[in-house]
């Protein structure tokens, strides 16, 4: 698709700090052109802050924001069902009420006010909803939806908005393979600039641009997601190439400056045996030790500032190297023998360490059959439910930090054994005292599983309900490494093909709509 290449939305200078200190946005600049761009970044670098900054809705610490138009977010927080219809979620109600009311004989110049020029708004709506696979009953109660429906709806709302920009946290989320495509052919359609937060590496091939947010600062890379991860690995080689040869130059330099001393210390002694033995005059043999000495002395400080040289360029090589942040995430090995009951429901039976993918369109129920599970009881042994939606309401206020949730999950565990606990799943120092709701997505899931796994007894069920969302790609990793070493029974919900190839899936039930 041809874009037009003027820029639509221009930042400058953007910074944020939280409000301990901690900069997470550092003199950002961004420029975004029609087409698609990708933000990719680890959870917690500060993804979702900076598409808030551009929508408008945070206010940056410092810096400004001009869009040629509208501005649209759509928050990876939207598969979240509530009250109403489908005609609420699109914000659409009022305009048709007062549609309504002037088609019966309404002259209330607040009605007209509110219509505006939007005549069609359910025609229009329909296209929307139809488009996007959704049913297009806009009666329809909104708790009937899936939570991939809902984050649909979201971005239905978002398209009636008419944006000149759209911003997307997460949109993939809980879609099935249908809902993918249909996301795929409307960005593809779309027209104006389009800025996507994603661990969907499918969706991020189809970007023009990535812009990566590390340590603050934002870099832009041309191409799809699969060119930047190119560009990276050739940098990572051309450091790891620079790297070597500069250890081996402090070597060699380190060789030369011993082997300068040992030369220096022989013509020492050289010299203090012909004084020793009266060779040449006491006069003459002065003068030549205090040349010596200069000349020694100057030789001695040019090979030490040779060494310190080549130090300080490994040292520098070594401070710009792209260390790995994805934390691991350790889920235990719990004992679990083959004709162990797990789950006793005919619904979904489980016995031993089986692994079931539960799958099915959006809409089938599984996240409601899960649910079913737990509160019915249907369960035999201990286990650990990680829903779509990380709550810590049961546990402690979202105003608490981390440790604090911890050590309200384990009271009577050990606090070195809480903090070597949570530093399993990359809660470490300060990032142990980081608020509940000030967690990325992907921080949640990690702490949720890292509070469930704490409890006890040891779980011998781990139930994982779309936990790729809000992931990024390391984390993705990690978590895929530590369901490879997890010996209990599994039961996964995912619409994400890769992940469900690579979680060792043993036996998958179907769900019908």
């Amino acid at each position: 698709m041809l874009h037009d290449t003027s820029s639509t939305l221009t930042a400058v200078g953007l910074g944020f700090s939280w409000p301990d200190g901690s900069e997470i946005l550092h003199d950002v600049d961004l420029s975004l052109e029609p087409g698609l761009s990708a933000l990719v970044g680890d959870n917690g670098a500060g993804k979702t802050t900076l598409l808030e900054i551009l929508a408008g809705v945070r206010a940056p610490g410092r810096g400004t924001v001009v869009a040629d138009g509208a501005a649209v977010l759509v928050r990876q927080e939207s598969a979240a069902p509530g009250a109403g219809t489908l005609a609420d979620g699109l914000g659409v109600s009022p305009v048709l009420a007062a549609l309504a009311r002037i088609e019966h004989g309404s002259v209330d110049p607040a009605d007209f006010e509110i219509v505006g020029d939007d005549w069609d708004p359910a025609a229009r709506a329909v296209s929307r909803l139809d488009r996007l696979g959704l049913p297009t009953d806009l009666e329809r109660p909104l708790t009937s939806l899936s939570g991939g429906q809902f984050r649909s709806l979201a971005l239905a709302r978002a398209l009636l908005a008419d944006p000149e920009v759209l911003l997307l946290d997460e949109p993939t989320n809980d879609l099935d393979a249908d809902s993918r495509a249909r996301l795929g052919r409307m960005l593809t359609e779309f027209g104006g600039a389009i800025l996507v937060v994603s661990h969907d590496l499918a969706l991020l091939d189809t970007a023009e641009r990535i812009l990566e947010l590390r340590d603050g600062r934002l870099r832009v890379f041309g191409g799809n997601y699969t060119r930047y991860r190119e560009v990276l690995d050739a940098e990572r080689a051309a450091h790891a190439e620079q790297t070597a040869a500069a250890a081996a130059s402090v070597r060699r330099e380190q060789r030369q400056f011993a082997d300068a001393q040992t030369a220096l210390a022989r013509r020492r002694r050289t010299a203090a045996k012909a004084r020793a033995e009266k060779r040449v005059p006491p006069v003459v043999a002065g003068m030549l030790a205090n040349k010596a000495q200069v000349s020694a002395g100057k030789l001695e400080r040019g090979q030490r500032d040779s060494v310190a040289a080549a130090r300080a360029e490994l040292d520098d090589l070594r401070s710009r190297r792209r260390n790995p942040t994805a934390p691991a995430i350790r889920l235990g090995t719990p004992a679990v023998a083959s004709g162990t009951q797990i789950i006793t429901d005919p619904r979904l039976p489980v016995t031993g360490p089986d692994r079931v993918r539960l799958a099915g369109p959006n809409g089938s129920g599984k996240s409601r059959l899960l649910a079913a599970l737990v509160a019915d009881d249907a369960i035999a042994v201990p286990y650990v439910f990680v829903p779509q939606v990380v709550s810590f309401a049961h546990l402690v206020p979202e105003s608490s930090t981390v440790a604090q949730a911890a050590r309200t999950a384990a009271p009577g565990r050990e606090p070195e054994d809480v903090h070597a606990h949570l530093a399993r799943f990359g809660f470490t120092g300060d990032t142990s005292e980081r608020v509940l709701r000030d967690l990325s997505g992907g921080e949640r899931l990690r702490a949720g599983l890292a509070l469930a796994v704490l409890a006890r007894p040891e779980a011998k069920l781990l139930i994982l309900d779309e936990p790729t969302n809000s992931l990024d790609v390391g984390t993705v990793e990690s978590l895929l490494a530590s369901l490879s070493a997890w010996t209990g029974a599994l039961v996964l919900v995912s619409h994400d093909p890769g992940f469900v190839a690579r979680a060792g899936i043993t036996r998958t039930v179907d769900m019908i709509v």
